[in-house]
């Protein structure tokens, strides 16, 4: 008789770390849309490691909610926050002004969070919503990026850079053709980059999150989920689970840390399998137009 089905173990509880303590002690990190969500979780290991930290996002008082918080986390240095939407280059540059200021020294790390995204058939995107995704996923990460690294080349220093993913980048996204465009664009800045910047001492990886819930899901998200998965989640996975945000915390500080230098131009994609799932047989084709509920196109 076949044993039951248990998927992948559990993480280690909440408040264990990935690396050894202090090891981002006297470092700067600076994770945008750190405020919410898997940024504030992948900014909660930094912290646990001793990092200070720079978070950056459009809402004051999210940022000040995860500062208190942040700061609170055992291990960690400094926080500080910053509002800045990351579309505007010259606010960008301020932020970077800013972390020098606050710490003294540029920031040796950047996690390059913040995006945007909500699903829609391709043919209901307009001008002004395919902006507003690849503005901020595509246009605004570049922005920051260009910054951190003319300042280190500037400075002659050696930094590291996370750039957030999503599978899709390799797949195609059906509902989500704005942002899985962006999203092909920050995987080919990683390629890119790599090469160009490795001479200069500067890393640059991504890191795809797989199903992680959490608090500041956006309802289109959150919605989704349910409409696909309403009672239970974890058999929707090859691991039999979801992810725990702080496993993606963990990845970011591996992949940013003294251990992983020789790791580069590499995105690695923590989602237990899911994205590699195939059937056996083809589903029937449902379009994303009614996936979504919505009726015929009507221009």
């Amino acid at each position: 008789m076949d044993k039951p089905l248990r998927g992948l173990p559990a993480p280690p509880p909440l408040g264990s770390a990935a690396l050894p303590p202090g090891t981002y002690a006297g470092q700067v990190v600076l994770v945008t849309g750190g405020g919410t969500g898997l940024g504030k979780a992948i900014a909660t290991e930094f912290a646990r490691l001793g990092a200070d930290l720079v978070i950056a996002g459009r809402r004051i008082e999210q940022l000040k909610s995860a500062q208190e918080e942040l700061a609170a986390v055992p291990g960690a240095g400094r926080v500080t926050a910053a509002v800045c939407d990351i579309r505007d280059p010259e606010r960008v540059a301020e932020v970077f002004d800013a972390a020098e200021a606050a710490f003294d020294r540029l920031p040796d790390t950047l996690v390059n969070n913040a995006a945007a995204n909500f699903p829609s058939p391709a043919e209901d995107l307009s001008p002004n919503a395919w902006r507003a995704v690849v503005d901020i996923t595509l246009t605004g990460t570049w922005f920051v990026t260009r910054e951190f690294g003319r300042r280190h080349l500037a400075a002659g220093s050696s930094g590291s850079i996370v750039n957030i993913g999503a599978s899709y980048a390799w797949t195609g996204g059906p509902g989500y053709a704005h942002s899985a465009a962006a999203k092909a664009g920050v995987k080919n800045l990683v390629e890119t980059l790599a090469v160009e910047w490795g001479p200069y001492g500067i890393q640059i990886n991504g890191l795809v999150p797989g199903l992680f819930p959490h608090a500041d899901m956006t309802e289109d998200i959150r919605g989704g989920l349910e409409r696909a998965a309403p009672d239970d989640k974890d058999t929707r996975q090859p691991a039999l689970r979801v992810g725990a945000p702080r496993e993606l915390g963990w990845a970011a500080t591996f992949l940013a840390s003294p251990f992983a230098r020789f790791i580069t131009g590499h995105t690695l994609v923590v989602d237990g399998a899911n994205w590699q799932r195939r059937s056996l047989v083809n589903p029937e084709v449902v379009t994303v137009r009614e996936q979504l509920g919505r009726g015929p196109f009507a221009p």
